[in-house]
């Protein structure tokens, strides 16, 4: 599924792991990932998790901060 939403991945030295945010959905919409690979499919997941419940409680989808010309 392709979802327009912004994906940022950070290497953190500290947990030694990827970091996702997901800045749309909010503050508290992270996950990780061992290899950038799996934080990738990772955050699709947690994407598809997030709209699916949005749509199921009637909640309007966040506005995507980069819009797809």
């Amino acid at each position: 599924m392709k979802l327009p939403y912004s994906i940022v991945i950070q290497w953190s030295n500290e947990d030694q792991k990827y970091i996702v945010s997901l800045p749309e959905f909010g503050p508290y919409a992270h996950t990780h990932g061992e290899t950038y690979e799996e934080s990738i499919k990772n955050a699709q997941e947690v994407l598809e998790l997030l709209i699916e419940d949005y749509q199921a409680r009637g909640k309007p989808l966040p506005i995507p901060l980069i819009s797809s010309a």
